[in-house]
């Protein structure tokens, strides 16, 4: 799976062009000729800069596709407002699209990439508050005012398209950065045991030490182990230790708390306890 989704994402975004070209060609038909210019090369280098991205397993080029790659569907959508005919194409070729990018398989295969020799990566669930509508905004806010600003200048509206250019386009670099913290949370099997590597929940990464590791299995509802899950929402992970161990939290609460037991949300648990069994980390 890790080696097919990607060149699967690549297949599918590459067809891009002749399947969703004809409906995005139809909803620009009846714009200006300056407008009609800056979308289809707008179209055509977020096109060519999204298929580079695929090519590189990264996590940065995870982030780049994971943005780009549903803003061709919401495209389609826009464009299937104007036109019917070719519409059907679009949506379905950038639905597949989306999808195959926010499968879990393929971020593990993006993120894991980059990983150095031993290592192993299992990606972690987005926090649960994020996923009630504060990254879904955050997406539309990175994508939507700097495109609509170039529309806007390319139409002669210069007051609104140089403030939604400016101004959206900062905030769209802020934001991007953000949920570029989003392909960086991980669990990590290294030669020395196991690591969580998670931005949001921690100052920095920890390290817990093979010969500190007593279990590692699905966590039972009432469990008092502290909760690094940031509230994601499925199956979580009990990581069990034989001593006390030392995390530094990160965001607001910037504080140290000891642990024997941690939760801990991948995207696939059972992959992470096969690893760990694998690794012989766990019996």
């Amino acid at each position: 799976m890790e080696r097919a989704l990607p060149w699967a994402v690549r297949v599918v975004w590459a067809l891009m062009p002749f399947a969703a070209g004809p409906a995005f060609a139809s909803a620009l038909h009846d714009r200006s000729a300056p407008v009609q210019h800056v979308g289809s090369v707008g179209l055509w280098l977020a096109w060519a800069v999204i298929l580079a991205a695929s090519l590189v397993r990264h996590p940065l080029a995870l982030t780049v596709v994971r943005i780009g790659v549903p803003a061709a569907l919401a495209a389609a959508a826009v464009a299937s407002l104007s036109t019917h005919s070719a519409a059907t194409l679009a949506m379905a070729t950038s639905t597949l699209a989306t999808a195959l990018v926010l499968l879990p398989e393929t971020a593990q295969a993006y993120v894991n990439g980059a990983a150095y020799p031993g290592e192993r990566r299992f990606p972690l669930r987005v926090p649960g508050p994020l996923l009630l509508g504060p990254l879904e905004l955050a997406w539309a806010a990175t994508i939507g005012p700097p495109a609509a600003g170039m529309l806007l200048l390319a139409a002669r509206q210069w007051v609104a398209g140089g403030v939604l250019l400016v101004a959206g386009g900062a905030a769209a670099v802020i934001l991007a950065r953000a949920l570029h913290g989003l392909s960086r949370r991980w669990l990590v099997f290294v030669p020395a045991g196991l690591v969580v590597h998670d931005p949001i929940a921690l100052a920095d990464p920890v390290l817990f030490r093979r010969q500190t590791i007593s279990g590692l299995a699905l966590a039972a509802a009432d469990t008092e182990a502290f909760d690094l899950t940031q509230r994601a929402l499925g199956m979580a992970l009990e990581l069990t230790l034989n001593e006390t161990s030392l995390l530094q939290l990160g965001g607001r609460e910037g504080r140290a708390v000891h642990a024997r037991a941690v939760l801990v949300a991948p995207t696939r648990p059972g992959g992470v306890v096969r690893e760990a069994t694998g690794r012989r980390l766990v019996r």
